[in-house]
């Protein structure tokens, strides 16, 4: 008997994970226009749109500032795969999944990676970088700027001037700040810093925006050999996005228009108003949560705004609460990773999602499921002082 299948009809949800974060009906509606080709005059117009208003939330004058085909992960892969060679060392900061991860991927590329371990829930301290530096001759020094897996937010400054003066290139990784903490290109001299669309920049997954600087684009250039994937090569991809139009891969022409949509959106807020709201949410629901006699993981001094992890109280089972939320509530949270598995939740507050609303919601759902009050008092409170 043949199969017959209904129409799709997801749940509503409020998704407050570790991403995706909730989508703009704008954005919604600008993947639903009609398609063109790849090459058509007015899509070449919409990924000109797109690189410039990456640009400024990247806030870089770096010419080549394009969304790659493809996730966050593949933003990663892109970055190592295109300036690291075998051989090469690369110095990479280490304080949660992501920057194992990193570890991982420059090892593929088949670089010797020297790794800055940090406990997770702290930032890596600059002298830590200073001290692995001293007898190497990097070509990279990487980090992570925001640990979806800690909530941890880490400055990258000082470790910019260190990986300067080494003469390595600086990469970042921005999958969960770009859009809602401040990411700034070319303040830092990063050379090489990636995203990812599905998380403070609201826009459904399948895209990585990535900048690189001309001295990495010189590297990259100057390789003794062909970059060893093909798909995430950019001196072919740069090509295609440059005034060439050379083609290389059909771009994902919808999702584009949906990025381009969810820039619009954070220009029209402006960045540093987008800043302060989710500052603003971040502040309410750690107050909520410590209101309720809850703790939060990461060092004060070093939170995420957009990604909140606090530490499941004693006696709460956590995967029966996550689910009771998502079942009973329609909230969406996230459990955590690695060492912290089952010792934390991750609370995602990033871009449409970063509302005092869902703070508010989030917060009383926690005070009946755990019998604990206190919690949404604590939270409008602070809002009210905002």
């Amino acid at each position: 008997m043949q199969a017959s299948y209904g129409e799709l009809r997801p749940p509503e949800r409020v998704l407050m994970g570790p991403g995706p974060s909730d989508v703009d009906p704008r954005v919604l509606r600008a993947m639903s226009t009609p398609l063109v080709g790849h090459l058509d005059p007015a899509f070449l117009a919409c990924m000109d749109d797109t690189m410039a208003l990456l640009r400024t939330v990247f806030q870089t004058q770096n010419r080549f500032t394009i969304p790659v085909s493809a996730t966050g992960s593949a933003g990663m892969e892109a970055a190592f795969v295109n300036v690291i060679e075998p051989g090469e060392t690369a110095v990479i900061g280490v304080n949660g999944v992501f920057g194992e991860r990193m570890c991982d991927v420059a090892g593929r590329c088949g670089a010797r990676v020297v790794r800055v371990d940090q406990e997770w829930g702290k930032a890596i301290p600059p002298e830590a970088v200073a001290e692995a530096l001293r007898g190497v001759r990097p070509k990279v020094v990487a980090v992570v700027h925001a640990e979806t897996s800690t909530g941890v937010l880490q400055p990258i400054e000082e470790i910019a001037r260190l990986a300067r003066a080494a003469g390595a290139l600086l990469l970042v990784d921005t999958v969960t700040s770009l859009g809602g903490v401040p990411v700034t290109v070319d303040a830092w001299g990063a050379d090489v810093v990636y995203s990812g669309t599905q998380k403070c920049l609201s826009c459904p997954p399948g895209l990585a925006p990535i900048t690189f600087s001309e001295r990495a684009l010189a590297v990259v250039r100057g390789r003794s050999r062909k970059v060893q994937s093909w798909y995430l090569d950019m001196t072919m991809i740069e090509k295609y996005w440059s005034g060439e139009r050379v083609y290389h891969h059909t771009a994902p022409i919808s999702m584009i228009y949906a990025l381009r949509e969810a820039l619009r959106l954070i220009h029209e807020e402006g960045l540093e108003a987008r800043f302060a709201r989710h500052r603003r949410n971040h502040e309410a629901l750690a107050a909520g949560l410590e209101g309720m006699g809850m703790r939060m993981f990461a060092e004060e001094a070093h939170r995420l705004a957009s990604l909140n992890t606090v530490c499941v109280p004693e006696g709460a089972d956590d995967a029966a609460v996550r689910k009771r939320l998502l079942e009973e509530f329609g909230i969406e949270i996230g459990g955590g990773l690695g060492p912290v598995k089952g010792k934390v939740w991750r609370v995602g507050l990033m871009g449409y999602s970063s509302k005092a609303a869902n703070v508010l919601a989030l917060l009383s759902a926690l005070e009946r499921i755990l019998g604990r009050t206190g919690g949404v008092a604590a939270a409008a409170e602070r809002l009210r002082a905002a």
